[in-house]
């Protein structure tokens, strides 16, 4: 008697299927020291005929099964291996029982211990008491069922989108941005991650847009600013006769509203501050996060101009403008100006840089008005009142594990539910004010982006740091943007372009839904609770060791090199145990070269293949790119000057650096600097001071302390997944 079934622990059954213990005995097998294929599947047959002789017609359950396992590779004289096998069963007993302290029931889907602590402490519901009342799969089914209800408004059947949704989240091909994972089928139903506020010259406009901040804020969305409307310190006001404060002092407004206004305990408020390279205060806004702990709730930037990079190159003047008159108040040498922005940069990574003509060019609306600000990790230039509703594609579920291929068909579907779920958001989300809700149904932006490209690239054994890879990254994202694009005009063929289509590039061309559809956006907490890597970023640590409920220390290590050394034969626990809190694994002999080529982290991988790698990517995406690029401690302002410059001519729409520990250890005094650019036009070497432990906050996590990690344009703590902007 064929036995068809098997019970699971959850009391569900499924298909028997000999292949999982054939996988499994070869992964015992390979741990010590076994590298037979053929006999791992012998023994799995062998297994299967004395499970038909003693259940027959019965179904027996997973651990039956495994205990005939065992009996087998001992009756077989597969001493070594059995053992491996009973280490293997307890492990992941030992990892079912923590799964199940985390949340306190038990999950049918496979995540890690990981991913339920940050789906505990950031996304499943909680009653008043703060106990855990849903289960990932129900917080998933939540989401599902509340976007699929935008169905009724089109003809569609809600029920049939709401099983395609689920699907697409349960098995992590998709996941949605926090604001609608959080919110989606809650009380709050705000959905959005971003915004874009106008900031107007004068003290109601200001106060205005002070007020609807804090109104965004406590609905957890972050915010984007460009602050050039402001007229200059020391500048008149003639309404009062009085002189004005400049932009600074109007950030730090916007700052301490956002101190004050807790986001649902969930999110904390994030902001973009943008000014432009022209504006006269320019200098100051430059070096105001010179010192840590200031505007600690603002990414600032420098809107960067064609003009400006050109005056750069021939190392020219260029006018600074008056935003009150319009008119040249003064001049500075651009050369000088561009090298004090590198030299901060250099020291904590701020400013950045936003590249903005660049982004105009790309403006899908520019009859409505020109874009001015991003949200805030810049990977999303809005229109004022605009909103960024965003989702990721997790490239890691998109490679056949026999073949080490890109499976085109399936990540073809995904780009069209993904679509088809992004446009139903727009419709289900109650919005924070009415000009953003107006602004939003008129263009329909989304921004579908991508994550686990790391792990996509270990997977086909391909270097990150290769031309090859570089290679790729056109074409997937050419691929998912076309299959977007499509999806998109498919979707206005069924219910409209959207409304603003007549003043917008594509006016004369074929109706499409949304004005613009793909971005790479910051998944910290998204890639944790989908168990991938975060977005188009180089893994930080292969392997590291967390402390889970109970005190009990468990080590993370990617599944994907765990596959990489099965396969080679040479996977151990002694081995991993080596590579375990490692920045780099290149220095381990025991792992042969092409392997350690393949499985590179951000340490080996030298500034230029990050902007490369950016670079790939945004030649096809709409919005723009959220990335960091990451230089040692060592690096010269020089070689962040070299970044810049290459993001510039490659055609990214903005960048982000960060040099390991510079936020941790010194301080620069560029006061001096600051000067003596504009005075005399020099710079000198900045002086290097020691500094006490109460400024190295901004490098720990609030929550936890663990230290943070600085990739995709913004700070994530891998422990607890606390994030000042994870979408």
């Amino acid at each position: 008697m064929v036995v068809a079934q098997i019970k699971k622990r959850n009391g569900n059954t499924e298909p028997f299927d000999r292949v999982k213990i054939s996988n499994a005995i070869y992964k015992a097998a390979v741990a010590v020291g076994g590298k037979d294929r053929t006999r791992a599947d012998d023994l799995s047959r062998h297994v299967e005929h004395v499970v038909e002789k003693k259940f027959g017609d019965q179904v027996p359950t997973v651990e039956e099964v495994q205990d005939i396992v065992e009996t087998v590779l001992i009756d077989q004289g597969h001493a070594k291996t059995a053992k491996a096998y009973i280490l293997y069963r307890q492990r992941h007993k030992e990892i079912r029982d923590a799964r199940i302290a985390v949340i306190g029931k038990p999950t049918t889907l496979k995540v890690s211990i990981n991913s339920l602590e940050v789906l505990k402490g950031r996304y499943l519901l909680k009653d008043p008491a703060g106990n855990i009342i849903e289960t990932p799969e129900e917080l998933f089914r939540r989401v599902a069922e509340n976007i699929s209800l935008a169905e009724t408004k089109y003809g569609g059947s809600p029920e049939e989108a709401e099983e395609v949704f689920y699907q697409e989240m349960a098995s992590m091909k998709f996941m949605a941005c926090s604001p609608t994972l959080m919110n989606a089928g809650a009380p709050l139903q705000q959905l959005s991650a971003c915004f874009v506020l106008p900031v107007g010259d004068s003290i109601k406009e200001i106060f205005e847009s002070v007020k609807a901040t804090a109104i965004i804020h406590q609905s957890g969305g972050g915010t984007g600013f460009d602050f050039s409307r402001l007229r200059p310190r020391q500048d008149i006001v003639i309404s009062t006769k009085g002189i004005a404060s400049g932009p600074l002092s109007f950030i730090r407004v916007f700052d301490t509203t956002t101190d004050v206004i807790n986001q649902g305990g969930k999110r904390r408020g994030a902001n973009m501050g943008i000014l432009r390279i022209d504006h006269p205060d320019i200098m100051d806004f430059i070096v105001a996060k010179e010192k840590t702990n200031v505007l600690n709730n603002f990414n600032i930037s420098v809107a960067l101009t064609d003009k400006f990079m050109e005056a750069v190159k021939n190392n020219e003047e260029y006018d600074l403008i008056s935003p009150r008159t319009n008119k040249p108040v003064k001049k500075l040498n651009a050369r000088k100006v561009f090298d004090l922005i590198v030299l901060m940069a250099w020291k904590n990574g701020e400013p950045g840089i936003v590249f903005i003509d660049q982004i105009n060019r790309f403006n899908p609306t520019p009859e409505i008005g020109k874009i001015e600000s991003t949200n805030p990790c810049g990977e999303q230039p809005l229109l004022p009142y605009e909103s960024c509703n965003l989702g990721s594609i997790n490239l890691a579920k998109f490679v056949k594990s026999n073949t080490k291929q890109i499976g085109w068909e399936e990540l073809k579907k995904t780009c069209k539910i993904s679509v088809h779920f992004m446009d139903n958001v727009i419709d289900m989300n109650n919005l924070p004010l009415p000009q953003i809700e107006e602004m939003t149904k008129a263009n329909r932006k989304i921004g579908i982006g991508v994550m686990g490209w790391a792990d996509m690239l270990y997977q086909l054994r391909i270097p990150y740091n290769s031309k090859k890879a570089i290679q790729l990254a056109e074409k997937v994202m050419k691929f998912i943007d076309d299959e977007i694009k499509k999806a998109s005009e498919e979707l206005a063929a069924k219910r409209g372009p959207f409304p603003n289509i007549q003043k917008s590039i594509y006016k004369n061309q074929k109706p499409i839904r949304n004005a613009a559809r793909t971005t790479i956006a910051p998944t910290g907490t998204i890639s944790m609770i989908s168990d991938c890597s975060s977005g188009i970023e180089p893994l930080f640590s292969i392997a590291y060791m967390k402390r889970v409920m109970g005190g009990k220390e468990l080590v993370y290590v990617n599944q994907h090199f765990k596959n990489i050394l099965r396969e080679e034969g040479i996977y151990s626990d002694e081995l991993i145990q080596k590579v375990t809190n490692k920045a780099s694994i290149q220095d381990i002999e025991e792992i042969p070269e092409h392997i350690r080529n393949v499985c590179v982290t951000a340490f080996d991988i030298t500034p230029e293949w990050h902007v490369k790698m950016q670079a790939a990517f945004q030649k096809y995406t709409d919005n723009a790119v959220s990335k960091t690029v990451n230089f040692p401690i060592d690096a010269t302002p020089a070689e962040v000057e070299k970044v810049y410059m290459m993001a510039y001519e490659t055609g990214c729409k903005g960048v982000t650096v960060y040099r390991d520990g510079s936020r941790e250890g010194q301080i620069l005094n560029v006061e001096t600097s600051k000067k003596q650019t504009e005075e005399k036009g020099e710079i000198s070497t900045p002086k290097k001071e020691l500094i006490d432990k109460s400024k190295q906050q901004e490098t720990k996590c609030p929550e936890c302390k663990t230290k943070m990690v600085f990739s995709e344009g913004c700070a994530t703590c891998p422990n607890c997944g606390y994030s000042k902007c994870s979408l």
